[in-house]
């Protein structure tokens, strides 16, 4: 059984669904979509560009709180684990939807795969850290997308045995997609020039829902607008911010054009042709990255350092002033070259489904008291090719 919720967790199920049912091999595989993300520009949409088949089950959960929203998706997940009575569940990403699947699962003794294993900021304000955290303590099979992941999952007390070095599931549906990216030529449509424009994600809470951060956040972008024109493809709670806090007027004469969310491929032209990107987000930090785009990610932490440390994105911080001089010395001084991490090649969901083809899970249908600590585990790490 594979659970999504959110948008980010679509562009890394996609690839892992389609290695899942190779028809060489086949997994009885079950696609539960919570309903986290819940509008159409969040949520359907997604399904059919990532040519993913729609969900076998669809919870429908919605909006709400952290606490209520994962309460009541456990709530509905014990019903289908009830029903369904999977060999293995298998989460991906960090978000409410990721930390409530790993919950149940372990609860009723089933094991736990989980996908992008071993991110940490480091920063337990942010909700997804402590997702990431409770996820790996509970996961039997746990596989990193880089060095990073693994030395933090090490340090955690995991065995190194069931620890995977496997690459970038968000990678292998960038490169698959690429020749429909190149294609879309979204700058053109938009009237701008590519190599002359910023792209801007903002939708954290710490960023968006103070009125007087949010207000400053405005201030920032309406001084880089005149230098650098910006696309804000704004995530609905951030247009809803921007309402309240009567700012949704402001930036449409200052060089920042407000759009409504958009589907991944169009958002990937966008950015492949942009002259940097301003975000919060954390999976755009990775794209860019591949990508060769300069990233400015305005968080105080992140939990992809790797994109830091080979120079493609830069920790701006939360204070926009700050942010303002990061875009300028990034147009003054434009970097040279940029590197990918080992394994973001493509093949991550390859590998994953490899690895997951030779588990004793497959064959083990006890369910131990333990939660799938007392199933047998494979010697060694998976080293690629």
């Amino acid at each position: 059984m594979c659970v999504v919720g959110a948008r980010p967790n679509f562009m890394k199920m996609a690839p892992l669904m389609a290695a899942f049912r190779d028809p060489a091999d086949p997994f009885d595989c079950t696609l539960v979509h919570t309903g986290q993300h819940y509008d159409v520009a969040m949520s359907d949409v997604f399904f059919g560009q990532l040519g993913m088949s729609a969900p076998d089950i669809q919870l429908g959960i919605g909006p709400g709180t952290q606490g209520s929203q994962t309460g009541r998706m456990m709530a509905a997940l014990e019903t289908v684990l009830r029903d369904r009575r999977p060999d293995l569940v298998l989460v991906v990403g960090d978000v409410n939807s990721t930390l409530a699947a790993a919950l149940v699962a372990a609860r009723a003794g089933v094991p736990v795969a989980h996908v992008e294993a071993g991110l940490r900021s480091f920063d337990r304000r942010m909700p997804e850290e402590i997702n990431r955290v409770v996820t790996d303590a509970l996961a039997t099979y746990l596989f990193a997308t880089e060095e990073d992941g693994v030395a933090n999952l090490r340090r955690q007390g995991v065995e190194d045995d069931r620890i995977f070095l496997v690459g970038n599931v968000m990678i292998d549906t960038l490169k698959a997609l690429m020749p429909a990216i190149g294609r879309r030529r979204m700058a053109a449509e938009m009237g701008l020039t590519p190599g002359r424009y910023g792209v801007v994600t903002l939708h954290r809470p710490s960023n968006v829902d103070d009125p007087i951060m949010l207000g400053r956040w405005v201030s920032a972008l309406e001084r880089i607008g005149p230098d650098l024109p910006l696309v804000f493809p704004a995530h609905p709670r951030t247009s809803a911010r921007l309402a309240e806090a009567g700012l949704a007027g402001r930036l449409a004469g200052s060089g920042v054009r407000v759009v409504e969310p958009l589907p991944y491929v169009e958002f990937i032209s966008l950015v492949a042709d942009s002259r940097l990107v301003l975000t919060d987000s954390g999976g755009v930090q990775e794209e860019t990255t591949v990508l060769g785009i300069p990233c400015l990610t305005l968080r105080e932490s992140t939990e992809r350092p790797v994109t830091v440390m080979l120079g493609t994105n830069t920790l701006v911080g939360v204070e926009p002033e700050a942010a303002v001089r990061a875009v300028k010395g990034v147009l003054s001084n434009p970097p040279r070259s940029h590197a990918v991490p080992p394994l973001w090649d493509g093949k991550a969901a390859g590998r994953i489904a490899q690895i997951l083809r030779g588990m004793p899970w497959r064959a083990y249908l006890a369910r131990p008291a333990s939660g799938g600590r007392d199933l047998p585990t494979p010697t060694g790490r998976f080293e690629p090719d």
